[in-house]
């Protein structure tokens, strides 16, 4: 939810858009059920995600050195 909640605040999604989804996913018992939401939504995530570069942070390899970049 916190990420549609961003692309709400980003104007990424508009209000009613963000209210179809967020109640979508509450209703939904499962992830295949999500997975069932209408297309026009699904769209409107797809692009939001894109524009946000959702994909491509899922995508990027893990930093091997980030041990070393944290204190203690």
């Amino acid at each position: 939810m916190k990420t549609i909640d961003e692309m709400l605040n980003l104007d990424l999604l508009t209000p009613e858009q963000h209210a179809e989804i967020s109640a979508w996913i509450a209703r939904s018992a499962s992830p295949d059920e999500i997975l069932q939401m209408p297309a026009p939504l699904w769209q409107a995530v797809e692009r939001a995600s894109k524009v946000m570069g959702i994909d491509e942070d899922l995508l990027r390899p893990p930093a091997l050195d980030y041990g070393a970049l944290a204190p203690g």
